[in-house]
């Protein structure tokens, strides 16, 4: 039985090791998780493909979160809440199942609550819109969006009840790509100052990276709270992985993997 994780690019996912030591632990020895490095033109052709290649599922991310949901059959209300699916499952008969575990695994990895407060989300993709739904569920007093196409800020903002904003606020949220393989871009492309990142916020960074990201790392300095991506990965990979075995996934062998690669 094989898994993957489809994007483009995505040889830096660190899901195939943290997968595939939740595998090992829960005795599927037959089941392997791996990279599926897809271009957009090809990403519903492939994916469409998959079951027959013995794939029982796959997690989605940048930039065919929004495909993924397009082309399923069914999609849970989450999914079509937040019209993106990070989750494809493959049925037996055929059908493609789409689930959103992005919203679910933010909140987990939030340490303290997000409600009566403000929030700036940064992006306007997938993750993005996951992550906006997450934090209205949550009771936020007030929902900011940003994103460098200003049109798809307003869009979005429209959606999800938000103002296009950059102002800053209690809960900043990184779901653009800035930072990933350029860090010192970071403070350039995003609308940020490390001084804004201060004492009493909370600054989330849904990029990973080895030595943690330069967003995160100057918002610790500056003496905010931080939540690494890698977190939110384990939470939401946790649950994918719950959906496609039917078995309670090994969360803490999952963290030591991803763990394990950030050293």
């Amino acid at each position: 039985m094989r898994l993957g994780v489809c994007g483009w690019p995505v040889a830096h996912s660190r899901s195939p090791q943290m997968h595939n030591a939740a595998l090992a632990q829960l005795g599927l020895t037959q089941w392997r998780y791996q990279k599926l490095p897809l271009p957009p033109h090809l990403f519903e052709e492939t994916v469409r493909a998959l079951p027959r290649a013995g794939f029982r599922g796959v997690n989605v991310t940048i930039p065919h979160k929004e495909a993924a949901l397009a082309l399923a059959d069914k999609a849970t209300e989450t999914a079509r809440a937040i019209g993106a699916a990070n989750t494809l499952t493959f049925e037996s008969d055929g059908t493609i199942h789409a689930d959103n575990t992005d919203a679910t695994g933010f909140l987990t990895s939030l340490r303290t609550s997000a409600y009566e407060k403000t929030a700036l989300v940064l992006g306007a993709g997938g993750s993005a819109r996951a992550i906006l739904y997450a934090l209205k569920q949550a009771g936020v007093s007030e929902l900011r969006v940003w994103n460098r196409t200003e049109a798809k800020a307003h869009a979005l903002a429209q959606e999800f009840d938000a103002v296009v904003s950059e102002a800053t606020a209690d809960i900043i949220v990184n779901c653009t790509s800035v930072g990933l393989h350029d860090p010192a871009a970071t403070f350039k492309d995003l609308p940020l100052e490390a001084d804004d990142l201060g004492a009493g916020r909370t600054v989330v960074d849904m990029v990973y990276r080895q030595g943690g990201t330069l967003l995160l790392n100057a918002a610790k300095a500056n003496g905010a709270e931080v939540v690494d991506g890698l977190e939110i990965l384990v939470a939401q990979g946790a649950a994918s992985l719950e959906r496609w075995t039917g078995r309670t996934a090994p969360d803490q062998a999952m963290r030591e993997a991803v763990a394990d690669i950030a050293t």
